[in-house]
């Protein structure tokens, strides 16, 4: 997978964005959503029990982690 640079908050957040983007493309999850507020995003990523809110950080692991364990990278 390619090695991905971000540098603050916002760089992580549309980075987390671009790999919920690939996941969704790929047809690893079968949605995601990002909610926007004024000084932050939520992300979801449903699955079929549950969806909670994630920050930037921790929807940026979890999707790294479902691309990297795909092979799609």
């Amino acid at each position: 997978m390619n090695t991905y640079q971000f540098h603050d908050e916002s760089s992580l957040a549309e980075t987390a964005e671009n790999l919920g983007k690939k996941a969704l493309a790929l047809g690893l999850i079968p949605s995601f959503v990002v909610r926007y507020f004024p000084d932050s995003r939520e992300y979801y990523i449903p699955n079929e029990t549950q969806s909670e809110p994630l920050t930037p950080e921790e929807a940026y692991m979890r999707l790294r982690k479902i691309v990297e364990q795909s092979g799609k990278a």
